[in-house]
């Protein structure tokens, strides 16, 4: 089945890529993260431009035997939200079938298929970066998904499964592409590098060139200097971010307009990130209530900090706040003990990959 979105030289003219219909060419959106991109996590980092976000990654198996109060919250979503996507996991057409009737589609633009992760659990039964080693029966996936779908289908991947089969991304690429997807997603890295090492720019490009989709670039996208970076050397049409995003929502703004002037704004000072810490954690208590808000609301304490000295015992202490007004007390003792420090998280392109920030 043809995309729908792609050059018919028969009618004579070229038709919109899904991507510029979505208004989200040549911008940076929000990945799919389990346990991370969740609605009050979307909805703060529209708050600072993002243009397009994904619900955290959906297995397919699970939404047949999840509750119905677990899928409800995944699946949330209200009117704030413009530009949405949903991922799917899975190894086993017929699960994802299964998954796809439980998907209201009208709530979203892209429906995704996660051939990417590189999570053992996931992998070892046959998703994720797996399906990289199986590439007609991901395109026979594909191609129901597209049968199936009332929305565009799009896929993501990774370089290949190991060093050696990353001479074979293209034609994975072109394989998915004939499936008739509208769009295609390349994270630089094997699944057996997992998140160690540097992105393969390189590995992108030839995707790109293999094919006449866009391609939406990720890997190592913790600053605006990497995004305009990965745009300059893959040729992309958008870039994707995740673990970039963690504790730093204004990667969104700072990349806006970074790529429309070429100037780097300031950072956040120490009083806008407490701010938003305190704005997130009301909107997961809101979201998930006190007790799964502030578990839920823990890690991302963690984040926050990052970049700041002697705060190694608060982020312990964050691991065993139970109360709304103990994690209030631990942002506002962060607050105290960082006054005066200089917030760096973010702005060190070397020190951000080196320290492999979001793991």
């Amino acid at each position: 089945m043809p995309s729908i979105f792609r050059w018919h030289v028969f009618l004579g003219y070229p038709q919109m890529s899904l991507l510029k219909k979505l208004k989200i060419s040549n911008s940076l959106i929000l990945a799919p993260m389990s346990g991370i991109t969740s609605y009050p996590y979307r909805l703060l980092n529209r708050r600072f431009g993002c243009p397009f976000a994904f619900l955290e990654m959906v297995s397919a198996r699970a939404l047949s035997y999840l509750t119905k109060r677990t899928v409800s919250k995944i699946m949330y979503t209200s009117d704030k939200e413009k530009g949405l996507g949903i991922q799917l996991v899975g190894e086993e057409a017929k699960y994802i079938l299964e998954a796809m009737d439980h998907i209201d589609m009208k709530k979203f633009d892209i429906l995704d298929l996660n051939a990417g992760c590189p999570n053992k659990k996931v992998v070892n039964k046959g998703g994720g970066s797996a399906l990289l080693k199986e590439p007609r029966k991901l395109q026979q996936i594909l191609k129901i998904m597209v049968r199936k779908s009332s929305i565009p289908v799009t896929v993501k991947i990774r370089s290949g499964w190991d060093e050696a089969s990353v001479a074979n991304i293209a034609d994975i690429a072109c394989y998915a592409r004939d499936a008739g997807i509208e769009a295609i997603s390349v994270h630089g890295r094997t699944r057996f590098q997992g998140y160690s090492g540097r992105v393969d720019y390189k590995v992108i490009k030839k995707v790109k060139d293999a094919v006449d989709i866009p391609v939406i670039a990720s890997g190592d996208i913790f600053t605006p200097e990497l995004v305009k970076k990965m745009f300059d050397e893959t040729g992309c049409d958008a870039v994707m971010a995740a673990r970039g995003t963690l504790g730093n929502p204004w990667l969104f703004k700072l990349t806006s307009h970074y790529l429309k002037t070429g100037n780097l704004l300031p950072g956040p000072d120490i009083d806008e990130i407490i701010d938003v810490m305190k704005i997130h954690l009301k909107e997961q208590i809101k979201f998930y209530e006190e007790k799964k808000g502030i578990v839920e609301f823990r890690k991302f304490y963690i984040w926050y900090t990052r970049g700041f000295l002697k705060v190694k015992d608060l982020r312990n202490k964050a691991a065993q706040v139970k109360t709304e007004q103990e994690m209030l007390s631990l942002i506002e003792e962060f607050q105290n003990r960082v006054q005066g420090q200089k917030y760096s998280k973010g702005f060190s392109i070397d020190n951000m990959i080196a320290k492999n920030i979001g793991q």
